[in-house]
C-alpha cells in the first residue's frame, strides 16, 4: 500500500513540476555564480546567483514579469545603498534607515512582488564592505542583470511547462470520490447508519471542494504557462499552432465550465449526505420499497460516476419511475413525501450534473493529443 502511494505521488504532475523547478532553479543559480566568477571576476558573486534564484518562476511569463521586477528592484537597491553609503556613512543607524527606505519601497505596486529585493540588496552591498564597494555600482547592477538573464534563459530552454491535462485529473478524482460516496450511501443506506456515517459523508464532500479549488488554480496555471511559453513553436508549424492555440482557448472555456458543473455536483450531494444526516433524527420506519429501490439506484449512480465505462441501467429514468411508483398507490404515508422527494431530487440533480460534465469531457478529449 505504502509503495503504491509512493508511486502514485511521484507519478502526480505536481511532483513532477515541483521536481523540475528545484532542477531548473539549481542549473540557473549555479551558472549565474560560475559565470559572475569566470567572465565578471566579480568581488560579490552572490549577487547574480540569488537574482537568479528569484527570477526562475513556474511559468515563462511569470519569470518575465517578476524577473523585470527583481532587475528594478535590486538595481534600485544598489542605488540606495550607494547613496547611503556615500553621503551618510555606513553606521548602524544608517544601515537601518536604508533597510526603512527599501521596505517602503517594496509597498510600490509595480514591483510590490520582488519590492524586497530592494532590502535584501542594500544588506548585500552595505553589509559585506561598503568602502570597497563604492567604485563598483555599475558592476554590481551588471551582475544582477545577469542573474536575472541566466534565470529567464534556464526557464525559456528547460521544458517550459504547460498543465493542460492536469484539471482533468482532477476532475477524474473528483468523480472516483463521488461515486465512493454514493456506493457507501448505498450500502450504509440498505441496512441502516447512523450520524457519525452522515457526518463523514458531509466532510468528504468538503474535502472535494477543496481539491475542486486546486483544480481551479490547475487551469489558471495553465492559461499563465502558454504566455510567452515557445514549446509549441518549437514543435508544430504557424498553422497548427493556430489551431492548438484556439483549442486552448476552447479548453480553458471548457474546463471553467466543467468545474463550474463539478461545483454544482458537489454541492447537490452534501446537500445529500445533510439530507440523511437530518433524517438520522427522524421517527419512524422508512417504507421499504423506497429504501430498496433508491439505494439500488444510488449504488449504480456511485458506479457510473466512478466508472464512466460502468455497465448499469439508466439512472434518471428509474428515479421518475421511482417517484411516479411511490406517488401512484397512495400507500405512502403524505409526511414522508418532503424527505423522500428531497432525496430523490438532489441524485437527479447529482445524475444530471455528472452527464453534463462527462459530455463536456467526450466533446473535448479528442482533441487533447
Amino acid at each position: 500500500m505504502a509503495t503504491k502511494k509512493i508511486i502514485e505521488t511521484l507519478q502526480r504532475p505536481e511532483f513532477t513540476t515541483d521536481t523540475l523547478q528545484i532542477v531548473k532553479t539549481v542549473i540557473a543559480a549555479t551558472a549565474a555564480w560560475w559565470l559572475s566568477i569566470t567572465i565578471l571576476d566579480s568581488a560579490m558573486p552572490f549577487l547574480a546567483p540569488w537574482t537568479a534564484l528569484l527570477t526562475v518562476h513556474a511559468t515563462v511569463y511569470r519569470s518575465l514579469s517578476r524577473g523585470a521586477q527583481s532587475t528594478v528592484a535590486s538595481a534600485i537597491g544598489v542605488g540606495l545603498s550607494f547613496l547611503i553609503g556615500s553621503f551618510l556613512g555606513v553606521s548602524l543607524w544608517t544601515f537601518a534607515l536604508a533597510l526603512f527606505v527599501g521596505l517602503i519601497g517594496a509597498r510600490v505596486t509595480w514591483i510590490r512582488d520582488e519590492g524586497i529585493a530592494i532590502a535584501t540588496t542594500a544588506i548585500f552591498v552595505l553589509g559585506s564592505g561598503f568602502d570597497s564597494q563604492q567604485p563598483l555600482l555599475v558592476e554590481r547592477i551588471v551582475e544582477i542583470a545577469l542573474g536575472v538573464a541566466v534565470g529567464l534563459a534556464v526557464n525559456l530552454i528547460i521544458i517550459p511547462p504547460i498543465r493542460d491535462r492536469q484539471a482533468s485529473r482532477y476532475v477524474d478524482s473528483i468523480n472516483r470520490r463521488m461515486g465512493d460516496v454514493l456506493i457507501n450511501m448505498s450500502d450504509e443506506f440498505s441496512d441502516s447508519w447512523d450520524t457519525d456515517r452522515a457526518e463523514d459523508w458531509f466532510r468528504e464532500t468538503e474535502s472535494m471542494t477543496d481539491e475542486l479549488n486546486t483544480a481551479w488554480q490547475s487551469v489558471r496555471f495553465a492559461r499563465e504557462s502558454r504566455k510567452a511559453n515557445p514549446r509549441g513553436d518549437l514543435r508544430k508549424t504557424l498553422k497548427n499552432q493556430r489551431a492548438n492555440r484556439e483549442h486552448h482557448e476552447a479548453g480553458e472555456e471548457d474546463y471553467s465550465n466543467i468545474l463550474s458543473r463539478v461545483d454544482e455536483g458537489i454541492s447537490h450531494l452534501r446537500n445529500l449526505a445533510r439530507t440523511l444526516r437530518d433524517a438520522s433524527y427522524a421517527e419512524g420506519e422508512w417504507d421499504t420499497r423506497f429504501r430498496r429501490k433508491w439505494a439500488e439506484i444510488v449504488k449504480d449512480t456511485g458506479h457510473s460516476i466512478s466508472d464512466p465505462d460502468a455497465d448499469v441501467e439508466p439512472v434518471y429514468d428509474r428515479l421518475d419511475t421511482l417517484a411516479k411508483n411511490l406517488s401512484g398507490d397512495g400507500k405512502l404515508p403524505e409526511t414522508s413525501w418532503p424527505l423522500y422527494g428531497a432525496l430523490i431530487t438532489s441524485l437527479r440533480h447529482i445524475v444530471v450534473v455528472v452527464d453534463d460534465v462527462a459530455s463536456a469531457r467526450e466533446a473535448r478529449e479528442p482533441n487533447d493529443a
